[in-house]
């Protein structure tokens, strides 16, 4: 009996943990940046805040970011609500990350 609730237990937290690990998304763009600080531990960091914070669609734009920070820039001055909300959700990740993967 132990043993099927432990297979359970893995079975459940595998089907709820992989489709974060196949949307590691600033994961991957934090570890092909150019930054000396981008090491695995701290980009694996960011990447949990990230699904903690942002929605998929905002991870794989802010992804972007890393190469093209210039995209940010736009979207920072963009006057729709739909940018702003994001700029916002992007802000508290910024400060959740900082706070946590420092």
């Amino acid at each position: 009996m132990k043993k099927f609730l432990l297979i359970a237990f893995c079975a459940t937290t595998l089907t709820a943990v992989v489709p974060f690990a196949e949307a590691a998304q600033i994961k991957r763009a934090c570890l092909a940046s150019d930054r000396s600080a981008a090491t695995r531990d701290r980009c694996s960091c960011i990447q949990r805040v990230a699904n903690q914070a942002l929605t998929r669609s905002d991870q794989k734009t802010v992804a972007k970011w890393f190469s093209d920070p210039h995209q940010a820039q736009e979207l920072k001055m963009s006057q729709t609500a739909r940018d702003d909300a994001l700029w916002d959700r992007y802000q508290n990740f910024g400060q959740m990350a900082q706070a946590i993967c420092s």
